[in-house]
């Protein structure tokens, strides 16, 4: 063997070696396009047979607490006859919710947010009035079953919030935590 049989037998095998890589990667293209293709036809199918939500079922409603009743008039104890409440009475009613302090949810407080009232309403808590009326022993135990929003009740000041929203003080509220709603 001479050097240019050599040379020619190299070059057949890099020529040989350089086509089998081509083709092999054209292989490969395809598969890739033909499992693009593939997956994307798949997802069409499954986004097909979904059903459609109708738009007005994915609208928030807001529903209104019902309004509760209002209390019977006082009655003079000497006389029976009908009693006008205090002129303080009405200045508070008019600075307090619809609804009455029983009414009031406790998302009405700030800091206290839809995964805060959640837990607190699988605890049994759904107004700001029971959190008004919290003794410091039931809101210690209150407050250690709220899990990773422990701590919150005090630092958020809550039960002074509630004692506020609770007695109408509306003005004292909002100057103190800031505007309601």
């Amino acid at each position: 063997m001479n050097g240019a049989d050599t040379a020619a037998g190299l070059m057949s095998d890099h020529g040989l070696l350089t086509t089998a890589s081509l083709v092999v990667i054209a292989i490969l293209v395809i598969v890739v396009i033909l499992a693009i293709w593939w997956g994307s036809r798949l997802r069409a199918r499954q986004h097909g047979e979904r059903p459609e939500v109708p738009p007005a079922a994915t609208e928030r409603t807001i529903v209104e607490p019902p309004v509760a009743p209002s209390p019977p008039p006082l009655a003079d104890t000497a006389t029976g006859a009908p009693v006008e409440p205090e002129s303080a009475a009405p200045a508070a009613a008019a600075r307090a919710p619809a609804g009455g302090a029983a009414a009031q949810t406790v998302t009405m407080l700030k800091g206290l947010g839809p995964k805060v009232a959640a837990r607190l309403g699988e605890l049994g808590i759904t107004t700001v009035g029971q959190i008004a009326t919290l003794s410091p022993a039931e809101a210690e135990a209150l407050d250690a079953d709220l899990g990773s929003f422990r701590g919150r009740m005090a630092r958020d000041r809550w039960i002074e919030q509630a004692q506020l929203l609770a007695a109408g003080d509306t003005e004292r509220y909002e100057a103190t935590f800031g505007k309601l709603g």
